[in-house]
């Protein structure tokens, strides 16, 4: 039912906007939201069953982050493919028309996904089981094993300022610089998308047994460090290095999707690992909601610092200097690097006392089996 739901309301959004040339911005704004909430929901409830299987397989927990991020880097790398083309041949409307057939996918899993039905409900316990759950996720947050890789993501995350609007009227539209069509940018991501998918079979396959913290160093490192080849772009080294702009761009953009990509799966199979059991689709909905609140945060810092250095859509002087600043600020994270366990990636790491709690949300064994974030009604015929 909910996917059903929401995928109806993406494919309505999406249509809506592909059949007004000249529509209001409010409304173009409320049906990009109820488009995106349509994707985000499905992608949470799956989130939700991952994080579910990961707190009962603690050594599958890897194994499943590698898939999603697999099945993730293909759909990247065939959207990111024929993005620019698209554009070019049907026009931004007609890009939104297609943009339902995503929608439609998930109305489609919604129909053909068997759910344990329940028709009678006790709804007095709503009540009791949400506060039950806010308990749960409170008790949880306290915990120093908790709250402190909470902070070390947050803060990973926003540190690292996005500038890639500047970067992107840099490479389109800039004087001195490469003058790149839509459809080259494109084609450039999809590459990049390559990166990524190569980097999660290499995380599968030989990094997943790595201890949080020490492989969290090294991409972190790493992180910083690949950002200097945008330096060495915009500064136009890579010309007098005899390396082309188009070559040149496609290595930057596979090394920072990859090295991004291998930055972000250990994040992923330890906030996994982190959720409490009963909720644990609520609860990394939570974490996840702390991740996206730190991109938030790195997008209005880099508007901000890109503001700063006055870097426009036909102003780029100063644009070096704030990739340089952003560089510098991607590896102040290693600093607060101890927030992050040293445990094996095979283990729980939940402290006994949450792993235990009474206080956790327990549910029947054929709810387990839903694809509900929380159980927060009771099935009488059970009770």
């Amino acid at each position: 039912m909910l996917f059903r739901f929401w995928g109806s309301l993406g494919v309505v959004s999406m249509l809506f906007l592909s059949l007004h040339k000249n529509l209001h911005i409010v409304f173009a704004l409320l049906s990009l939201t109820a488009g995106s909430a349509g994707v985000a929901i499905a992608d949470v409830t799956v989130d939700a069953c991952v994080a579910q299987n990961s707190g009962s397989h603690p050594s599958l927990a890897a194994d499943m982050q590698s898939l999603c991020s697999l099945s993730s880097s293909i759909g990247a790398l065939v959207g990111f493919s024929l993005s620019g083309t698209l554009v070019h041949l049907l026009g931004p409307l007609g890009v939104y028309g297609l943009l339902s057939i995503p929608a439609v996918l998930v109305f489609l899993v919604g129909v053909l996904l068997k759910e344990p039905q329940t028709y009678n409900f006790a709804y007095q316990q709503v009540n009791q089981n949400f506060t039950d759950a806010a308990k749960a996720m409170w008790k949880t947050l306290k915990c120093p094993e908790v709250w402190r890789p909470c902070l070390y993501m947050y803060l990973s995350f926003a540190l690292s300022l996005d500038i890639q609007e500047g970067m992107f009227y840099w490479a389109t539209d800039s004087d001195g610089g490469p003058h790149f069509s839509k459809e080259s940018i494109g084609y450039i991501s999809a590459v990049g998308s390559v990166g990524s998918l190569l980097v999660t079979i290499l995380y599968q396959y030989g990094l997943k047994d790595y201890c949080f913290r020490d492989l969290l160093f090294w991409t972190q490192l790493l992180h910083g460090l690949s950002g200097m080849l945008d330096l060495l772009l915009v500064l136009r080294l890579n010309l007098k290095f005899g390396i082309p702009d188009y070559f040149f761009v496609v290595i930057d953009a596979s090394v920072s999707q990859m090295i991004g990509r291998l930055k972000w799966m250990p994040l992923l199979v330890l906030s996994s690992k982190l959720c409490p059991p009963g909720i644990e689709g609520t609860f990394f909905a939570l974490l996840m909601s702390i991740d996206n609140t730190g991109l938030l945060t790195s997008r209005w810092g880099g508007g901000l610092l890109l503001h700063v250095f006055k870097v426009t859509r036909t102003q780029f002087d100063n644009l070096w200097l704030a990739i340089l600043i952003r560089n510098i600020l991607r590896i102040t994270p290693l600093f607060v690097l101890f927030l992050v366990p040293r445990s094996d990636p095979n283990s729980s790491s939940l402290p006994d006392e949450v792993s235990d709690s009474k206080e956790n949300i327990e549910t029947p064994a054929t709810e387990n089996e839903n694809i509900e974030l929380v159980a927060l009604v009771r099935n009488m015929d059970a009770r």
